[in-house]
């Protein structure tokens, strides 16, 4: 399919299903791939990211079984800490990118890690930085500060590592998951600004769900003891509360009720906090058990709202602005610019072909509606699940909107717009 016309559709009722979280999902393939024993994954997303992380496991000579059917996979940690020489190519996952590094680092072998044209322009250097720090062994094949990079393992060591926690929160989850199989402690010093502390604390959360304990100072500083071991278990991923951020403002923005399944008020996800910013705008929200349903409105209020710590669903919050009165303001998310995409460029590209009057900001966006949109638009992608997810809602509203390169949503939610069609049964 290489693009796809939405159709116009309001006050309709729908339930959707939400796949497992690409960010729990990952974090957990890490820690299975360490615990003793095995571990028995349920809820498993099945996606690019998700398949890279598996197959470079496998390469390293886990043996994981997957049945994709019962959305189980099953990972078998390491007898040996030696293992084969070997090139992992990740696509565009940034998860695997970042999480494999300080994992291989554990090992003794070498390993190559890269992926497609758009990740070798993705920065490493203060994850590459960090891991030197303790004396790992860690160049870089191509260019300075970006993937590929060569990993000689040999152990990891103890020690002190300073870090930048500014740009992403992904590189302090790398050496948090793999900190407890050092030779030593290792103390992490936190320089400047964290980012998306909601994402650290998923780490530690699921840490400590397989047994391993950190001590952390007010998000400045984190102590990791040696000698703790995670253990396998059975462990049920959660509904990924960004997936499900398209189909909470899709019933905001088409005054709709939506029931989303698999998604609990008490996620360890920042990103079901947008729920509070959709109702903030004026939407209503009722949670159940396992599933929330999501009523829209016909006079959505613009809102001033910072999103340093849920910035994946900013995006999103964009196409819900467009069709609020008064003026949205969305704000800290600067790294956005440096994901599957520059999100904030591209955000303003396609708001502006839309007719809306927007401002691009260092770290953020001010969105007026307009007061007609523009019918037709080929709405372009750039090659990010969320770009495409994001705007096939304003489709919704405005006649002629086409989503060029929709299979890009494989990426986290391989089946979206097969849950989309629901919303026309």
């Amino acid at each position: 399919m290489k693009t796809y016309l939405v159709k116009p559709h309001m006050n309709f009722n729908v339930e959707v299903d939400i796949p497992g979280s690409k960010s729990v999902a990952n974090r957990a393939m890490i820690i299975a791939a360490q615990a003793e024993g095995q571990t028995v994954l349920k809820n498993m997303l099945f996606s690019d990211d998700t398949r890279y992380m598996i197959e470079s496991l496998r390469k390293l000579g886990h043996k994981i079984d997957v049945d994709e059917k019962t959305q189980t996979v099953i990972v078998n940690s390491l007898k040996k800490d030696e293992i084969p020489t070997e090139e992992l190519f990740v696509g565009n996952a940034g998860t695997a990118m970042r999480f494999l590094p300080t994992y291989i680092a554990t090992k003794k072998g070498t390993a190559i890690l890269t992926g497609i044209d758009r990740m070798k322009e993705r920065p490493i250097k203060d994850l590459v930085n960090a891991l030197r720090q303790i004396n790992i062994d860690i160049s870089y094949v191509e260019n300075e500060g970006f993937p590929p990079i060569k990993i000689n393992a040999n152990g990891l060591n103890g020690g002190e590592i300073v870090i930048k926690g500014d740009k992403s929160s992904q590189y302090l989850t790398s050496l948090l998951l793999s900190a407890p199989y050092a030779k030593e402690d290792i103390k992490i010093t936190i320089e400047g600004s964290l980012v998306s502390i909601p994402y650290v604390d998923i780490t530690l959360t699921m840490m400590k769900d397989f047994g391993v304990e950190v001590i952390n100072n007010d998000y400045k500083e984190f102590i990791i003891k040696s000698n703790q071991t995670y253990k396998g278990r059975e462990y049920v991923v959660e509904g990924d509360c960004s997936s499900a951020s398209y189909y909470f403002a899709m019933a905001a923005i088409t005054n709709s009720t939506v029931k989303v399944n698999n998604i609990k008020e008490n996620s360890m996800q920042g990103d079901i906090k947008l729920l509070e910013v959709l109702e903030k705008m004026g939407v209503t929200v009722e949670f159940g058990e396992n599933y929330v349903i999501v009523k829209g409105t016909d006079k959505l209020k613009g809102i001033t709202v910072d999103m340093h710590h849920m910035s994946d669903v900013a995006q999103t919050l964009s196409v819900v602005a467009m069709f609020a009165e008064g003026k949205t303001e969305i704000q800290n998310v600067y790294n956005m610019r440096i994901k599957e995409t520059d999100r904030i460029k591209a955000v303003y590209n396609e708001l502006t072909k839309l007719g809306a009057k927007v401002e691009e900001l260092h770290d953020g966006l001010i969105i007026y509606p307009a007061e007609k949109y523009n019918e037709g638009v080929l709405i372009d992608t750039y090659d990010d699940h969320r770009m495409a997810m994001s705007f096939s809602l304003v489709g919704l509203r405005v006649p002629g909107t086409t989503i060029n390169d929709p299979g890009c949503v494989a990426k986290t939610f391989p089946n979206y717009f097969d849950e989309f069609e629901k919303i026309y049964k």
